[in-house]
């Protein structure tokens, strides 16, 4: 009978650094989860939908008005975002600039 001998390929073990850089960047995407939810509108459309959800239906609207603003303003927020539409605030007026180089809005 012969035999063969057979030799078993093994992964090296990780490295402890290599741990911690992964588990560092991890930490950072994170935590710029919050700042990207408030870039594209989610948290805005959740907050104003459910405002108006629990005023117009009680607190099942506002459950709902909460999923549905989150979803319609992370979409518009994506799609704007996409297209390189700039947010231009939520305040706007007309008016003019002073001698001074200072705006001032219409009343």
């Amino acid at each position: 009978m012969k035999t063969t001998g057979t030799k078993v390929a093994s992964l090296p073990a990780p490295s402890p650094a290599r741990l911690y850089l992964a588990g560092a960047a991890l930490a950072l995407a994170l935590l710029a989860v919050p700042h990207a939810g408030h870039a594209q509108g989610i948290v805005r459309g959740a907050e104003q939908g459910g405002y108006e959800g629990n005023r117009i239906a009680g607190p099942v609207g506002g459950v709902v008005g909460s999923a549905v603003g989150a979803g319609v303003g992370g979409a518009v927020g994506a799609v704007d975002g996409i297209l390189g539409i700039p947010y231009r605030g939520g305040y706007r007026c007309r008016g003019y600039y002073n001698r001074y180089g200072h705006f001032r809005c219409y009343r």
